[in-house]
């Protein structure tokens, strides 16, 4: 179709890709494909609706009334956090499964089913949210049973689910042939990473289809009455399930990326290896965090989960946080590429908008989506930032800035390795990493802010003017509003020049041969001293990578503890005088 999922094979059906040396099936490259454009697709219709959602928000506009705005939001969440993620996440297991380790896609017709049952579902929940009426209700993201929603609505969800289910079996299908032939062999670091990110993926799956069959049953009354606590518990295994899903996919794209093209190494598998199964054990519990203003849950299952558990998720990601830097760091020096203290960073080739949206994605998320989950996972703090606009930023700084932009370096890696097609305008594709997240960061504090100082809820449409229900006036957060505005309008530009040049690339691209990708290598065709790609190869073999320092990464890890260390206290803080002890 349009020549888009042609390249040259051999009679085996394999060809080697020339950036990762890997050997590639065309059953593996024609799956990635088609799971990765359907993944933009959502991503462009879910952007519309960020569009109408933000220009409500920003009350100066206030686009829609309230029935529309919940529409409108509803769409916005199932497509972005649900369909565009969870399609590209389908496309990253047949890329840390099946292309890392060399073999054919199996089960290709389970695949393709797959796909067909999730396109159905997705179309089957965008139709219910579309036509909701009366006495349904808009779901959301969360669909909080006793409000009821359009029972489509419940299928579509419970299909999407099995198509996900049945789109995975071909990965875990893969893996299971690695291993019976090559016993006593580890997997590669991104396949056993995808290998966690689809575990914690069927739990969350499980959970989902409990939450939702059990809301379906209600809602055609198979049974008289819903348990609206268990339901929510249900709710919370595939509602934060799925965006661990996001952090660990995310991840495995972190270690994939970084080292081909930034050249990173993998200071420690064993290490890392430990990182991923502390998430295996622990992530889905940060669950809790959502509940922790719950009634229906008891004080001691909301203390374990929220530090204990937490605790363990956290520690992993304080792990990737370090090695992944550190990989970079080692990976350049050891290249002859990293001079003094962050030689090694600052000429890392940031024109290339695959390192560059890698590396913003790990930066925004820890600084803000990492520090800021910690926070929310506090029992006491949590007290501040729930159902304020400040939960709305935290997940913006995790899905958005760390997971979405993460996905669009992926892309840009897909259309230039596997559609190999050169980007329409590659200064646009160079500049659109810097503009999107530079001005998604800011509309991101903006709404952490406006949650934070004023107390500004989320789940009204109107957010500062007219409160429904309340004497509150909210009248000074409105400038934080006007730069939210502003900024959320350039970020949605970012959005749109992204999905331009995507979809023009792929569809008017210039047609590459394998030897027009060397510039996305490592060292983006720069090698020490004009010395040429033998002499670098030999010196890479020569060292192991404990042998270069790290001291580039341990300065930043201090930056980064020092903004911990003052958000923590801030955080504190604001709490102490909200709640004053003895006022």
């Amino acid at each position: 179709m349009l020549g888009l999922f042609d390249n040259d094979y051999g009679s085996d059906g394999f060809r080697q890709c020339s950036v990762t040396g890997l050997q590639i099936h065309q059953s593996v490259e024609k799956y990635v494909k088609l799971f990765a454009l359907t993944a933009i697709v959502a991503l462009l219709y879910g952007g519309i609706f960020a569009l109408t959602v933000a220009m409500t928000r920003w009350e100066v506009v206030g686009l829609l009334d309230a029935g529309d705005f919940y529409t409108h939001l509803s769409l916005h969440a199932w497509n972005l956090l649900i369909f565009w993620m969870i399609f590209m996440e389908i496309a990253i297991l047949y890329v840390g499964g099946p292309m890392v380790l060399g073999r054919k896609l199996p089960l290709e017709r389970v695949a393709q089913l797959g796909w067909l049952t999730m396109v159905a579902g997705a179309l089957l929940v965008n139709y219910a949210i579309w036509t909701t009426s009366a006495p349904d209700q808009a779901p959301l993201l969360t669909s909080y049973a006793p409000l009821p929603s359009d029972p489509l609505f419940y299928t579509g969800a419970i299909v999407f689910l099995l198509g996900a289910t049945i789109s995975a079996l071909p990965f875990f299908t893969a893996l299971w042939f690695e291993k019976r032939e090559n016993p006593g062999q580890t997997l590669p670091l991104v396949t056993f990473g995808a290998f966690i990110t689809a575990i914690i993926a069927v739990e969350a799956i499980l959970g989902g289809l409990a939450a939702f069959s059990y809301a379906l049953a209600w809602r055609i009354e198979l049974i008289g009455s819903i348990d609206a606590a268990l339901y929510r518990q249900l709710y919370w295994i595939v509602g934060h399930g799925s965006q661990q899903i996001n952090l660990v996919a995310m991840i495995v794209v972190w270690y994939f990326l970084t080292h081909v093209v930034g050249g990173a190494e993998i200071v420690s598998e064993k290490v890392s290896r430990t990182a991923f199964i502390l998430y295996l054990f622990f992530i889905n519990l940060g669950a809790a965090h959502h509940l922790l203003s719950d009634p229906a849950v008891s004080t001691g299952w909301r203390i374990f989960n929220t530090s204990y558990a937490f605790y363990g998720a956290t520690f992993a990601s304080l792990i990737h946080a370090f090695a992944i830097p550190a990989g970079i760091e080692a990976g350049r020096r050891k290249r002859g590429l990293g001079g003094g203290l962050f030689g090694w960073l600052t000429g890392a080739p940031w024109k290339n908008p695959i390192f560059s949206s890698t590396i913003f994605s790990i930066i925004l998320f820890g600084f803000l989506g990492g520090i800021t989950g910690v926070l929310m996972g506090q029992l006491q703090l949590n007290m501040t930032w729930h159902n304020t606009l400040a939960t709305v930023g935290h997940f913006h700084a995790t899905v958005v800035l760390g997971t979405t932009v993460a996905f669009m370096g992926l892309s840009y890696f897909v259309i230039r390795t596997m559609f190999m097609r050169a980007f329409i305008s590659p200064k646009l594709a160079s500049i659109q990493p810097y503009f999107y997240a530079g001005a998604m960061s800011i509309a991101t504090l903006m709404l952490m802010y406006v949650g934070i100082l004023y107390g500004v809820p989320r789940r009204t449409s109107e957010v500062v003017e007219n409160i429904p229900g309340t004497d509150f006036s909210l009248a000074a957060a409105g400038p934080l509003f006007n730069v939210f505005g502003i900024f959320a309008l350039l970020a949605i530009a970012g959005g749109v020049l992204f999905l331009v040049i995507a979809v023009g690339s792929v569809l008017f691209g210039k047609k590459l041969e394998p030897g027009d990708n060397a510039d996305l290598t490592p060292d983006g065709l720069v090698y020490p001293d004009g010395g040429d790609v033998e002499t670098a190869d030999v010196e890479e073999e020569g060292n192991p990578v404990h042998t270069y320092d790290m001291r580039g990464t341990f300065v930043l890890c201090l930056i980064f503890l020092g903004a911990f260390v003052i958000t923590y206290v801030l955080n504190w803080y604001l709490l102490s005088q909200l709640w004053q002890i003895g006022a």
